[in-house]
């Protein structure tokens, strides 16, 4: 993963996992981690926690959560990233945490058919808060996609990108 260390991350590739540059990778936990907890990030974003699967110690990592038909869902750009694998392992059970508030929720994983919508609303979602040329970069950098990809287009790298649905804990 090439390129200006500050500029997007690039999570494009045809593998399982992309992970982040060691740069981008601090830069989520020392400064995106705090700013989304504390709520000084745009209202979309937030510090997602959940027990390590090996450790039992509680991870955090920022995540835009995207709204799609009246829901919520978290988009995994990395793959089976960390994460996606500690969820995974807690069974969904993690706390998405806002401007000092906590929400304990439960994730749930879609399967590949029902992602696509998902993907193209956090596209869309891109474009809302930055313009056309965030949806751009977005799409290139994070799904490999050019702008205004088809619904076709999106299915095709689906697989790659776990997508949850956010709901209450019940």
């Amino acid at each position: 993963m090439s390129g200006v260390p500050l500029g997007a991350q690039d999570y494009s590739a045809d593998r399982p996992y992309r992970p982040p540059t060691r740069t981008y990778a601090r830069l989520n936990r020392w400064v995106g981690v705090p700013l989304a907890r504390w709520g000084w990030v745009p209202g979309d974003v937030a510090a997602l926690e959940v027990p390590g699967r090996r450790s039992g110690r509680v991870r955090a990592v920022p995540v835009v959560v995207t709204r799609h038909a009246g829901r919520e869902y978290l988009v995994a750009l990395a793959g089976e990233s960390q994460w996606v694998r500690n969820v995974r392992a807690a069974r969904g059970r993690a706390v998405l945490r806002r401007r000092h508030r906590a929400r304990p929720v439960r994730l749930e994983e879609l399967p590949t058919p029902e992602r696509p919508p998902v993907i193209a609303a956090y596209l869309g979602q891109g474009r809302r808060r930055g313009g056309a040329a965030t949806e751009e970069s977005q799409a290139r950098s994070y799904f490999g996609l050019e702008p205004g990809a088809s619904p076709g287009d999106i299915a095709e790298v689906a697989d790659r990108y776990p997508v949850f649905l956010v709901r209450d804990p019940g």
